[in-house]
């Protein structure tokens, strides 16, 4: 099973020779975001980082091979989302308008045979079919892990460097079971792409880490769960094992606990789900003193634990699995706790933080 390395080099080259184009056509189109008290940055910043990237990894896919329905699925909803995303880094629109847009793209990737048949059921033999469920599942999955890469892009390279790490387990992963395991069908089309997904964020991270020269805007940010969320429903959703329906879960466990603790907090505190605030994961770390640079590598590193959790849960048996998960959730839970991710507090930064400590851009 081998990967077209020649889509692979073409997505990060042409992403990283694009991006800088695309900066400056953000300031044309006045994608940009603005300095105020509450951000690192002290100019304009252009944001339309989405398109640059989708450019390369779009490219790559194309040059890839055959263009399979599933394939055009991911790039036909990969577009819509792309879109919306521009709109709202140009223009801006209202959350519930942008949700309504991630809705119509995640089900424009139904008909293409990108959906979740079923579950396998924990606690006995068999599957769980999901009938007319299935549909409503696999938008409630793309949209959630769409969003929840979207709430993380809060410091320079975060969701960039999450989405790669992701994308390369997953690839791992789906290799492991396509090799090991006889009742899993081969996912060929998963692995390419999500290679070539991450070759094109690297080429963009040139320009994203900190200090970035571009921001992703909600049509990278967007574009980057879109991508993810539909590549795990491509290659492991046809899987007829407990662990599989875990896996992605797992993979993507950092921006989904992010996303759950925001939603708990929120509800919890009499506030809109929808309203912004500034104690997501990566808040919770500049309290604590780190710098910038030391909060996003400190969360590739949880991604990485993750990413290996994952790869380990596919190479030992389903119940040995089951006793890792509970092992790994316990530490979770343990490690929020201890750096108070889960009460959140009573103002958004803590007393005594630098100034760029509290300028994030969240």
């Amino acid at each position: 099973m081998q990967v077209p390395l020649f889509s692979v080099v073409l997505a990060f080259v042409l992403t990283l020779v694009v991006t800088p184009f695309v900066a400056g056509l953000a300031f044309r189109w006045g994608a940009v975001d603005r300095p105020d008290q509450r951000k690192v940055h002290e100019k304009l910043m252009p944001r339309l980082g989405g398109l640059a990237i989708y450019a390369g990894f779009a490219a790559g896919v194309l040059f890839a091979g055959e263009i399979t329905a599933q394939v055009a699925g991911l790039l036909a909803g990969g577009t819509l989302i792309l879109v919306l995303g521009i709109i709202d880094d140009t223009r801006g629109i209202s959350p519930r308008v942008k949700l309504a847009g991630q809705v119509a793209a995640a089900c424009a990737v139904v008909p293409f045979g990108l959906k979740v048949d079923f579950l396998t059921n924990p606690f006995a033999d068999g599957l769980i079919t999901l009938g007319i469920l299935s549909a409503p599942v696999t938008v409630l999955w793309i949209v959630s892990v769409t969003n929840a890469m979207n709430l993380i892009d809060g410091l320079d390279g975060l969701a960039g460097g999450t989405t790669c790490i992701a994308a390369l387990t997953l690839a791992a992963v789906v290799w492991i079971k396509t090799v090991t395991d006889s009742s899993s069908p081969g996912q060929l089309e998963a692995i390419v792409l999500a290679c070539i997904l991450a070759a094109s964020v690297i080429g963009f991270l040139r320009y994203n880490f900190y200090p970035a020269r571009i921001f992703l805007g909600d049509s990278g940010s967007m574009f980057l769960g879109f991508s993810v969320a539909v590549l795990a429903v491509m290659g492991l959703a046809k899987s007829a094992t407990f662990i599989s329906v875990i896996i992605p879960i797992v993979i993507l466990g950092m921006p989904i606990i992010d996303t759950v603790f925001a939603i708990v907090r929120r509800y919890c505190g009499n506030k809109s789900i929808l309203q912004p605030d500034k104690e997501h994961l990566h808040h919770r770390l500049l309290q604590m003193g780190m710098s910038h640079r030391q909060a996003v590598l400190c969360l590739y590193g949880v991604n990485v634990v993750l990413g290996l959790s994952a790869i380990t849960m596919t190479l030992i048996s389903p119940g040995q699995a089951a006793v890792f998960l509970v092992f790994l959730s316990t530490a979770v839970i343990v490690l929020a706790n201890k750096i108070g991710f889960t009460a959140g507090s009573r103002s958004a930064y803590l007393p005594g933080t630098s100034k760029e400590q509290r300028s994030t851009r969240m």
